[in-house]
């Protein structure tokens, strides 16, 4: 289907998980969520298409607790959304969790020091990006400690080396690092952003010595990478790009680990997984990147269910 005729509205809801093989979304981004639906809503009718539903952030948790989907941690990584995800877990006790970070790609436009990447997409500031980066990553520090009982991990932080350029590399790696002092002096998980830096992330990550618990959220590293994250006991976190056509590194990647180091995420609104790849993500599509692992590992879902959730509990608490 051509991307003028290809269905904008939302994928069917997966068959539920058993009652004793329930997950958590371990890396989502609820609130986007509903705006994000809205654009392809409106996408869908300047093509003729019907609307598509829009729902509240309310009924997407009530969407993924009916399937089995029965948590979800929610971040915010950009400095006016940091709350954001502290209050949704403020309101939603015990079903939404939340990690804040300075994103990577946020952090070197903190004080205007951004340097477009190969991307080839411009610059654009927003007035919180006046304050300084240091300002922003105290305010995550501030946040974190404030709200003990939310706040679940540090992240999401990392490098970005597609979206920021090679100018503003070093800036984007004393962010990573200032983050990962954070987490380990808080002894919260850290969960990574690593898009075309697997080489500066991992060197980072050795130099300083990595977080207790380090999550690779939205893993895209290979096998050779997988063996690394296993000699350190680094965990992955597969998103529905993991069910996607010549991703079998991923996979392979969590049977190198082991199931006692991975857990699965949307990253919604991104990254709806097979056979639905381009509309909108949200977090009861979880059971569909399940399925997929599974699959590759020739195990029954609802057992790579349970050892997911029992990696989350182990490293998240929750």
């Amino acid at each position: 289907m051509s991307k003028k005729h290809r269905d904008r509205n939302w994928a069917p809801a997966p068959q539920a998980l058993p009652a004793d093989a329930h997950v958590v979304d371990n890396h989502t981004h609820v609130a986007s969520v509903v705006p994000f639906s809205r654009a392809m809503s409106h996408e869908a009718q300047a093509k003729g298409q019907p609307e598509v539903p829009v729902y509240s952030v309310d009924e997407l948790l009530h969407q993924a607790q009916e399937v089995g989907v029965e948590g979800v941690i929610d971040c915010g990584c950009e400095l006016p959304n940091l709350m954001t995800a502290v209050d949704m877990a403020r309101e939603h006790p015990g079903v939404v969790h939340a990690a804040i970070a300075i994103h990577p790609n946020e952090s070197v436009l903190h004080g205007h020091r951004g340097v477009p990447g190969p991307d080839g997409l411009p610059l654009r500031y927003k007035p919180w990006h006046e304050v300084s980066f240091d300002d922003a990553i105290a305010e995550v520090d501030r946040i974190a400690r404030a709200y003990p009982r939310q706040v679940v991990a540090i992240g999401e932080t990392g490098m970005d080396l597609f979206r920021t350029g090679e100018g503003a590399k070093e800036l984007q790696r004393e962010a990573f690092r200032a983050h990962i002092a954070l987490a380990k002096e808080l002894d919260l998980p850290l969960q990574i952003h690593d898009r075309d830096a697997h080489r500066e992330v991992i060197e980072t990550l050795l130099a300083d010595g990595a977080p207790r618990r380090t999550v690779f959220h939205s893993y895209s590293g290979d096998a050779e990478m997988g063996r690394i994250a296993r000699e350190h006991g680094w965990y992955l976190s597969l998103s529905g790009a993991s069910s996607y056509k010549g991703n079998d590194g991923i996979r392979e990647s969590a049977r190198i680990v082991g199931l006692d180091h991975v857990m699965v995420e949307t990253d919604a609104p991104y990254l709806t997984p097979m056979p639905y790849r381009g509309r909108t993500n949200a977090p009861y599509m979880i059971p569909y990147t399940l399925d997929s692992l599974a699959q590759y590992l020739d195990l029954p879902i609802d057992e790579v269910a349970r050892a997911t959730r029992a990696t989350t509990r182990e490293v998240y608490g929750v």
